[in-house]
């Protein structure tokens, strides 16, 4: 994939790893749109109001975004929450419905709003987020890992479905990544964000472009069940449960 140049828009990119691609892009030479709850200008790139939950809001944005950007031919579904739940309280399920909403049907929603225009053209990118959790479970973040194995199994099927129309689609597989201090102190072994964008701009380079962005960081993750590793690291990941209320 050649970033120069490139017309973006990215879902959920006003702050963390989506906002760090987004400045990427534009260092590149190329046009960027930031979907965001707010549409407040951000470090010089066009913003777009947009809540991925909302239906009405991603048509809204799509259609603003295409009017003012009608070459537009990469499209980024970095969207999402990441709540956790303690799943013996039935109180969790709001934290379910939202993180679904969010995570799995925002990313849908997103997806389905740009796949006619881009198969218009004829060429173009999809690059969906899916996690590092979703191959690996951090069992304090149920329904997050959900989620997220959804939109790898998403992508899969999307990939299929517009193969041999010119359109790519590409999953980036986020391990931890620390995109602030607090991030990091809270989790030391975190990634820190620069690190990672220069491992994900150079695989993306990569031609063809992986069907997965897989940084070294999420290769345990992502190979846990292959490499035997699974049972092991999931009861190590377990051990954060005892932060819940009466563990």
């Amino acid at each position: 994939m050649d970033i120069t140049n490139r017309t973006v828009f990215i879902a959920g990119a006003t702050s963390g790893i989506g906002l760090g691609l987004a400045r990427r892009f534009a260092a590149a030479g190329g046009t960027v749109v930031v979907g965001g709850r707010r549409a407040a200008s951000l470090d010089g790139l066009s913003v777009v109001e947009l809540d991925v939950t909302d239906a009405g809001s991603v048509r809204r944005a799509r259609d603003r975004v295409l009017e003012s950007h009608p070459g537009l031919d990469v499209v980024i579904t970095m969207s999402g929450v990441q709540l956790t739940e303690d799943l013996r309280d039935p109180g969790h399920f709001a934290t379910a419905e939202t993180t679904v909403e969010t995570n799995l049907l925002g990313t849908i929603r997103v997806l389905d709003a740009f796949t006619p225009h881009l198969l218009a053209r004829g060429a173009g990118t999809f690059v969906t987020v899916s996690s590092g959790i979703g191959f690996l479970p951090f069992p304090l973040m149920a329904t997050y890992a959900a989620t997220k194995a959804g939109v790898h199994a998403y992508t899969e099927a999307l990939r299929a479905q517009l193969a041999g129309t010119g359109v790519e689609v590409t999953e980036l597989v986020p391990p931890a990544v620390a995109t602030t201090p607090e991030h990091k102190r809270l989790n030391p072994r975190a990634q820190d964000l620069d690190d990672y964008l220069d491992e994900v701009l150079g695989l993306l380079g990569q031609n063809p472009t992986p069907d997965e962005i897989l940084v070294r960081g999420v290769l345990q993750h992502r190979w846990a069940e292959r490499d035997g590793t699974y049972a092991d690291l999931v009861a190590q990941r377990s051990q954060a449960l005892t932060t819940l209320p009466g563990r």
